[in-house]
């Protein structure tokens, strides 16, 4: 039986602003290491199946379920560390996860196998990877034997942002090398002397979200349910669509499957009981570094401080300071005689807060998104499919932005109501479409783009082609933009 891991890659992370943003949150940041978060995800797994022979787990390909919109995101991001998802199913709305399970499993059986599939969010980290990896090697194993399977967090602190899981008696298995207990409950976050009560009992943990369990076998318990869900997620992917690499769904079907999650759907029904017969619930305790990232002050607690408590990333200088996060990403970040603050510096947006307000930085995301402001959805850096553009300069009836067009990639054949465009080539090769006319543009030359002309940018070299665009007009928003052609299947509204 082979193992299918399920990356759930929907989360906002919308409390690490101004580095999270909407159309690039968390899971595709680098936070902890010199990959990303959905990359570690998938990475983690490496050497599962050398370091656990004796419990014969089968890997194959992730399938990954995202948001549509980030969907060349998780392409590219699988391309650079030399993965092919079995499918990247995309939502075109959220529906909470156990929507996403629900269609992860049924395309997971399409070919009529049966895996066990393990659930991981794409935006945790986890510091001891080996220890993980035996926890799902013996997670498999029960899985295997018709278990459902959860992972709790074994607690360091009173922790009331999390989640809890109330475990209940010892389950013995003589091939399971660590330890398992049935799933007694889930309990809601808790207050801080719930908590220290639940952290000095000794039988509560942290909820982490990583499930494991056969195809089928959640089938069976979502049907049972969640007919509901089941039957809504079943219509979305067969009235749906094959789009290359990506798997898409049928767009007011899926609007009409309810939401919910994984946990209340079905798991809060299992807890403490037997399902389908033998079928049993268990929960893995796992200590193993685990942290969600949830707010700046997991992200403190989880880089490499130095001897005075700091974090420090980018071109960063402290000077009597402690207990400080300071990350800086396109200039010099100064702090003198601070403690405990989280300072962040982007090119568009500085935060500053004390640790102990972080989780108030949901109010500024929530200002941002009520005013419509650009610092809410992108960066100044704005990745589309066929490469970026950044924004360097604007003013009255103009902007200037900096285009970078990959090799072998193009632009939409476009055009604009409002705005007329000057290109300068900067460096690299520029096939150009205006109108009826196509044409070359190497380094140092121009062309003008009027408004109502038809028009396609493409790079047919081999290294990278930057643009200098300058933009007039009454108009410059990005949705003045109507699209003839495209091979990305993008529609108006659409990066």
């Amino acid at each position: 039986m082979s193992l299918q891991p399920v990356i759930l890659s929907g989360g906002s992370g919308t409390r690490l602003w101004p580095l999270s943003r909407e159309a690039y949150p968390k899971q595709f940041l680098a936070l902890t290491s010199d990959y990303t978060m959905l990359q570690e995800t998938v990475r983690r797994l490496d050497g599962l199946e050398e370091e656990h022979p004796h419990h014969g787990v089968g890997m194959v390909d992730p399938i990954v379920v995202c948001n549509e919109a980030h969907r060349f995101l998780v392409a590219e991001q699988m391309r650079l560390i030399g993965r092919s998802p079995a499918a990247i199913i995309l939502e075109p709305k959220g529906r909470n996860t156990a929507p996403a399970l629900t269609l992860a499993a049924l395309a997971a059986t399409r070919s009529g196998k049966d895996p066990v599939l393990l659930v991981m969010p794409a935006d945790h980290t986890i510091v001891n990877e080996p220890a993980f990896r035996a926890a799902v090697a013996d997670g498999y194993r029960l899985a295997s034997q018709g278990a459902v399977i959860t992972f709790g967090i074994v607690p360091n602190a009173p922790e009331t942002g999390y989640g809890y899981i109330r475990q209940g008696a010892a389950f013995v298995d003589p091939q399971v090398a660590g330890a398992a207990f049935v799933l007694d409950g889930f309990v809601e976050k808790p207050d801080a002397v719930t908590a220290q009560g639940y952290l000095e009992r000794g039988d509560y943990l942290w909820n982490s979200g990583i499930f494991m369990m056969t195809a089928s076998l959640w089938l069976s318990l979502i049907e049972r349910f969640r007919p509901d869900i089941a039957e809504g997620s079943a219509r979305a992917l067969s009235q749906g669509s094959a789009d290359g690499d990506f798997v898409r769904l049928n767009t007011d079907a899926f609007a009409a499957c309810p939401s919910d999650s994984i946990d209340y759907a079905v798991m809060e029904r299992i807890s403490g009981s037997q399902v389908e017969g033998d079928t049993q619930a268990l929960v893995l305790p796992l200590n193993a570094g685990w942290s969600d990232v949830g707010a700046w002050p997991a992200l403190w607690e989880v880089r490499k401080q130095d001897g005075d408590g700091n974090v420090l990333d980018g071109d960063a200088f402290v000077h009597d300071s402690h207990n400080n996060l300071l990350m800086a990403t396109s200039r010099m970040l100064a702090a003198v005689g601070v403690d405990d603050l989280i300072v962040v510096e982007t090119p568009d947006a500085v935060l500053v807060t004390r640790k102990d307000r972080a989780q108030d930085v949901k109010l500024v995301t929530q200002y941002l998104q009520r005013e419509q402001r650009m610092e809410h959805r992108h960066h100044q850096r704005v990745h589309r499919p066929w490469g970026a553009f950044e924004g360097i300069g604007q003013g009255p009836r103009y902007q200037v932005k900096r285009l970078t067009v990959k090799p072998g990639e193009s632009l939409s054949m476009q055009m604009h109501h409002h705005r007329a465009e000057h290109w300068v080539v900067v460096t690299g090769t520029a096939k150009v479409t205006c109108n009826d006319q196509t044409f070359l543009l190497t380094e140092n030359q121009s062309t003008y783009i009027p408004v109502g002309a038809k028009h396609r940018l493409e790079n047919p070299g081999t290294i990278a082609l930057e643009i200098i665009e300058v933009q007039s007009g009454g108009y410059l928003g990005e949705d003045d933009i109507v699209r003839f052609e495209d091979v990305y299947r993008r529609s108006s509204t659409d990066g």
